[in-house]
């Protein structure tokens, strides 16, 4: 009786998820003081780096990445409600932290839209996340895009803050091709403390995002 019980014991436990997709999710227990690469990266070699490069007189001017801001806009949720369900959990795979819904700022009849429901959802990344995802994002997810010929270098707002658009989620290996409910796109911006679209540039470009070469 005491062999059976120690077996029940030590039995090794399920790990309680959504169940939905074999995909895994993005975040899980980390080491204390752990730091993810990029932000070592960032410390130790792009701040002296970029000092030299643009000319600064102080690594106080260097800019740094902020917060990274995931969201999706899910239209069709309206006559189906299972696509929003479904892309809050992607999000949530694709992250690693929970995301929220963004509700309709006002009514359109034309849509059906009314002020108020539920129509997309954001995920907003600061710290060891955010520079986790970066990370993949980078080197694992861009890579995946067909057809891939480099990001736009014309995709920043003017204050330091980059924005690209996703068309399909399965670029993420964390979302299971077999088991969406549909494809869907989703934006990603990074936003910096950078005062110019060039320091902004150049900050991404330091931690390796794949810009398009202009002539």
């Amino acid at each position: 009786m005491a062999n059976a019980q120690t077996a029940e014991k030590n039995k090794p436990q399920k790990s309680k998820g959504s169940g939905k997709g074999k995909g895994k999710g993005a975040a899980g227990p980390v080491p204390s003081g752990y730091k993810p690469r990029l932000r070592r990266i960032y410390k130790e070699e792009l701040v002296a780096k970029m000092v030299q490069e643009l000319g600064y007189s102080s690594i106080m001017q260097v800019p740094v990445l902020s917060k990274i801001v995931l969201s999706t806009g899910v239209g069709k949720s309206i006559e189906n409600r299972k696509l929003l369900d479904a892309a809050v959990e992607e999000l949530g795979q694709i992250t690693g932290q929970r995301a929220i819904r963004r509700k309709a700022r006002k009514s359109i009849a034309t849509f059906k839209l009314r002020q108020g429901m539920d129509i997309g959802a954001m995920v907003t990344l600061r710290g060891n996340s955010m520079y986790e995802f970066l990370d993949r994002l980078i080197n694992v997810a861009i890579p995946r895009i067909k057809d891939f010929r480099g990001l736009s270098p014309n995709a920043f707002d003017g204050h330091g803050n980059y924005s690209l658009g996703i068309a399909e989620q399965i670029i993420f290996p964390e979302i299971d091709y077999e088991r969406i409910e549909q494809v869907t796109g989703l934006n990603i911006t990074m936003v910096t403390t950078a005062q110019t679209d060039r320091e902004a540039a150049a900050l991404l470009t330091a931690f390796g995002m794949p810009f398009r070469r202009t002539s």
